[in-house]
């Protein structure tokens, strides 16, 4: 059994909490069912009710769970299909990347997006129903937006998909 390693939240500065293997396992529990009952969540660890829930509260204070969501089936929600856009922007800007921000905001279909370093600047993963609301994204962000590139890819199958990271680094 390792020792528990201090971490830094974001809460205070100079606040350190220190997380141990049964707050690892606790998060476990809570990525792949956070509805799980906390008898249950208490009993895997091996705690009673009460530590247990000090320790989910904790962490929530800490920021370590952020929020607890509920993942919906994309096909079922009728939006099967999932496009990676790569962006690159044809200037560096505060001010296009704060319009860019805007831009993706009030896009429901884009479900991520992140800034990359290389040659493509911004990633998007996108959901839609078909390629002509996809096409209809496309136009809104383009009308908007001037970009030096967009490069679509639609994904034939996913692979992999998980919301759980890992807890081993806490």
């Amino acid at each position: 059994m390792s020792s528990p390693k201090p971490r830094k939240t974001g809460s205070k500065p100079a606040e350190t909490i220190t997380f141990d293997e049964i707050d690892q396992r606790i998060l476990e529990i809570l990525q792949h069912d956070s509805d799980t009952p906390l008898t249950t969540i208490s009993e895997e660890v091996g705690l009673s009710a009460t530590p247990c829930w000090r320790r989910i509260k904790r962490m929530e204070e800490a920021g370590v769970i952020k929020k607890r969501v509920v993942l919906v089936d994309q096909s079922r929600a009728n939006v099967p299909m999932t496009v990676f856009i790569g962006v690159s922007t044809p200037r560096h800007e505060m001010s296009w990347l704060t319009q860019f921000r805007e831009l993706i905001d009030e896009i429901p279909e884009v479900v991520e997006a992140y800034r990359l370093t290389g040659t493509v600047d911004y990633i998007l993963k996108v959901v839609v129903p078909d390629i002509t609301t996809y096409d209809t994204v496309y136009k809104k962000m383009i009308e908007r937006l001037e970009f030096s590139q967009v490069n679509s890819m639609i994904s034939m199958e996913e692979l992999k998909f998980t919301t759980a990271i890992p807890t081993k680094y806490l």
